[in-house]
């Protein structure tokens, strides 16, 4: 299992799969990239599969986003996200 996170002008790119494996590298990886943008797209359309895992990296980052006075936003996030964001009852956050 695997994970990467690509920076591309402010759109980072994720791809591979979340889950509790992966995402503590990837929010390593993921902070010097956030530290140099204001504004941020985290694009999640080739992230092939994600548990809970993922869904908590995905609010460390909004949590950072507003400690840090940034805007983080999501696209191309998969439906297995959706759905667990659903049942947790914070869909809307995405």
């Amino acid at each position: 299992m695997s994970a990467t996170i690509v920076d591309n002008n402010g759109k980072l790119i994720l791809s591979g799969e979340l889950n509790f494996e992966t995402i503590v590298a990837l929010w390593k990886q993921s902070l010097p990239l956030l530290a140099k943008h204001s504004q941020i797209e985290i694009d999640l359309s080739k992230v092939t599969a994600s548990n809970s895992g993922g869904l908590a990296l995905l609010l460390e980052w909004l949590k950072l986003g507003k400690r840090e006075n940034k805007t983080i936003r999501f696209s191309g996030m998969p439906d297995q996200l959706k759905s667990i964001a659903h049942v947790a009852g914070i869909e809307s956050l995405f």
